[in-house]
């Protein structure tokens, strides 16, 4: 059924496939942009992905006006306001943003920052509470294929005063300029290769199913369950597989589009709690608690997972499954997908094994009630709903 109303927004110029990073001088060149603030992490320094973009960049004669390395797994406050301060010190005229989700959010928050005339990214949280502002150029090379960050809306930025993981929304965040680039994934190692991937999928099962859902988002969350479903313990098996890389990194960025636009829902809401309070990461926490969110929703959204049967499992099992059956077969796939990446990688099954204690319970189910993405769940949850769902997983 269609909505009575819905918004669909995927402006970015996507730049996809082997050499697609060869491409973005010329695009920031056209643009007329000459500076660019280069965003990454001591990580892809050390992997030589970071060496790569730069080399691109000396090679089509482009200077860096100003670079940051020092970006943390969970992005905060101060890292965003300090970032921002450089951006006007080396006097910049546009982000390049490279490597994960943590990154990418980091340079949303600058953009936002910098857009505003701001000084204090906390002064500016809300969802769609910003006007489009000064324009700031900016590209994203995702090094992971699991945030999708690079098509999306969304940036969490971390309070390290409250423990909150802070969720900013607004159309004018999304990147002019995603570049998928398979080189950018290959030197991922196969546990973040299987934890983003479930992170991937987690955002289109949620899309397909959340209060927002539209039929564009439908699409986008389709297609990138299949890719991701198809490609994921290729890519984790062998990440010298290019083609089940770039089938990755093209499902992640979908399913980011998807999600950015209709929202995500129960699992990502106690994700965010968990990484909050006890620091699990984010797609470790989306891995775990999937299949358990799933089945929490299955009362409100059996049929839907029902439909996904096609695209997680294929055209056969989908037929030979009775209509009935097919939303629990969903959720067995997926089941049987963590346990085929446990074995692969060792990724955690459950909470225990990711350092999270029944003390947490609380904390985490009382920041999860409060968490923008419980509000277009399909299902209504409560403290003692969360705890449940916890103990299930635990």
């Amino acid at each position: 059924m269609l909505p009575k109303y819905y918004e669909f927004q995927h402006g970015s110029k996507i730049l996809s496939g082997l050499f697609a990073l060869e491409n973005l001088p010329l695009e920031l060149k056209n643009m007329g942009l000459k500076a660019p603030l280069l965003l990454s992490d001591r990580g892809l320094q050390k992997s030589g992905a970071l060496e790569l973009v730069l080399s691109v960049f000396k090679e089509n004669s482009m200077e860096i006006g100003c670079m940051d390395i020092d970006i943390p797994a969970d992005s905060s406050l101060e890292c965003v306001n300090k970032i921002a301060n450089e951006y006007k010190l080396y006097e910049c005229d546009c982000i390049v943003a490279v490597g994960g989700g943590s990154v990418i959010d980091t340079a949303k928050g600058v953009r936002m920052v910098l857009s505003q005339d701001g000084s204090d990214i906390e002064a500016l949280a809300g969802c769609e509470a910003l006007s489009r502002g000064k324009a700031v150029p900016f590209a994203a090379v995702p090094t992971t294929s699991g945030t999708g960050s690079e098509a999306t809306i969304v940036a969490v930025i971390r309070n390290n005063v409250t423990n909150v993981k802070m969720e900013y929304i607004s159309y004018y965040l999304q990147p002019d300029i995603a570049v998928i680039d398979v080189r950018m994934t290959e030197t991922l190692p196969p546990k973040l290769t299987a934890s983003t991937g479930m992170d991937a999928l987690c955002h289109a099962i949620e899309a397909y199913t959340c209060l927002q859902k539209n039929p564009i988002s439908d699409a986008y969350a389709a297609a990138a369950i299949k890719m991701i479903s198809e490609n994921l313990v290729k890519a984790t098996k062998n990440g010298g597989d290019k083609q089940a890389r770039l089938a990755m990194a093209n499902g992640s960025m979908m399913a980011g589009a998807a999600f950015s636009n209709s929202m995500v829902g129960i699992v990502h809401a106690i994700g965010h709690a968990l990484g909050g309070v006890c620091h699990v990461p984010h797609a470790v926490a989306m891995a775990i608690l999937l299949p358990y969110g799933m089945e929490y929703n299955y009362t409100k959204c059996g049929d839907l997972y029902g439909e996904l049967l096609l695209y997680l499992a294929g055209a056969d099992e989908y037929a030979s499954t009775p209509a009935d059956e097919r939303g629990k077969k969903s959720i067995a796939c997926v089941k049987k997908l963590l346990k085929k990446l446990n074995s692969l990688t060792g990724l955690p099954l459950k909470l225990s094994d990711a350092d999270v204690t029944r003390e947490d319970f609380d904390a985490v189910a009382q920041a999860a009630i409060n968490d923008g993405a419980m509000i277009v769940n399909p299902r209504a949850a409560g403290i003692e709903e969360v705890k449940s769902i916890m103990e299930k997983a635990f």
